[in-house]
């Protein structure tokens, strides 16, 4: 196999026979869309959708200095996390820029899982090899290791429970826990990105073709359906929830892209980008850096990744994201800009499609919240 042929996970053949229309997504043969992606999305904010997300990065850390090493490694207080919980977190360069944001399950007191976003995975796994040294922990690839497919929508957590004797009820949102779904050994998780309630089930790639038919049977009466890329996307855009690449890169640091939060500078003990991160923190606090904001058209016309963001014939910011909403009924954009316009109703906003100046509505994220 060439090394530019994309690499398939072990639900591609299940895919091509429902009909997907297929797409290279960072080196992986992924499913765009089944049918109509507008379907799609609605099928995962009224009733449940279910995706192969095999293409995720999965890292085992593992040894008595498992904690201590990705303490060091990322910016998050990983030591804290109790066994079963999850904590979304980043992995930044020495000065500060975005590496990848991630997601680290705490397996046990001596295993944690960290789950990298595909187009990031090697990256992530280099860096936290070169960060192992003097740690007793093992870094290990386990991309291999797992199928990851998701239920997500308000349906999810009935048709999970018809096939599985978990305890579903207590497992919180950003938690896992072992368990066995239609016969399956599976890590279940609770930590979605579409704004839904759902749940992520990590299993080994053989077992993943009879859990997705298990999930389609168990999901009929529910409305569930097979859900692509496409969809994923207008579901987290909607959830305002951020995207490597298009929100994050290594240009900005976490306090630049509003998510200073994440770096917890009360752990013990020297990580990876500290003092850059440190400055950057005193600098958002005496001038505040472009802020993440939604936008909502007053037309029809969408506005793309790249996009300036105009007021007063300057250029105020730049849309990193952007695409028609299904739930609004309007093109949205998520898009960094100037404080003095980052407020909800500022004035005289628009985006600059093709040399027009497009009207928008300036808003706070998310444009979506579900009903608890």
């Amino acid at each position: 196999m060439s090394s530019t042929e994309p690499r398939r996970t072990a639900l591609d053949a299940l895919h091509r026979s429902l009909g997907a229309t297929m797409t290279d997504f960072a080196g992986w043969d992924m499913p765009l869309r089944y049918g109509s992606e507008r379907d799609e999305h609605n099928a995962v904010r009224t009733r449940a959708g279910l995706f192969d997300l095999s293409h995720m990065g999965e890292i085992t850390v593992t040894g008595p200095e498992a904690a201590a090493l990705l303490d060091f490694a990322l910016v998050g207080d990983i030591g804290r996390v109790r066994p079963g919980r999850a904590r979304y977190t980043m992995i930044c360069r020495e000065d500060g820029g975005i590496l990848d944001d991630l997601i680290v399950y705490r397996l046990d007191d001596t295993a944690c899982m960290v789950v990298a976003n595909a187009s990031n995975a090697q990256v992530v796994l280099d860096a936290l090899r070169e960060r192992s040294a003097g740690f007793d922990a093992e870094v290990r690839d386990d991309r291999d290791a797992y199928a990851l497919l998701a239920v997500q929508g308000p349906e999810s957590p009935a048709i999970l429970a018809s096939l599985t004797d978990a305890d579903l009820d207590g497992l919180k949102y950003y938690a896992g826990l072992p368990g066995t779904v239609a016969g399956v050994p599976a890590l279940i998780a609770r930590t979605g990105y579409t704004g839904e309630d759902g749940f992520e089930l990590f299993v080994k790639p053989e077992h993943a073709v009879e859990l997705w038919q298990a999930l389609t049977k168990a999901g009929e009466g529910a409305g569930l359906v097979p859900c692509g890329l496409s969809c994923r996307d207008t579901l987290r855009l909607e959830a305002g929830m951020p995207l490597y690449g298009n929100e994050l890169s290594t240009a900005l640091t976490p306090f630049d892209a509003g998510l200073g939060r994440v770096v917890k500078f009360e752990k013990e003990g020297d990580f990876v980008g500290r003092a850059a991160l440190a400055e950057a923190a005193e600098r958002a606090a005496e001038r505040p850096p472009r802020v993440l904001v939604g936008l909502v058209a007053e037309g029809r016309r969408v506005p793309r990744a790249g996009y300036a963001v105009v007021a007063g014939g300057e250029v105020i910011g730049e849309v990193t994201s952007g695409a028609p909403s299904p739930t609004l009924g309007k093109p949205i954009a998520m898009a960094y800009v100037d404080p003095a316009h980052a407020a909800p109703g500022a004035e005289g906003v628009g985006v600059d499609i093709r040399g027009s100046h497009e009207p928008y509505e300036v808003v706070a994220l998310p444009f979506y919240k579900r009903r608890k």
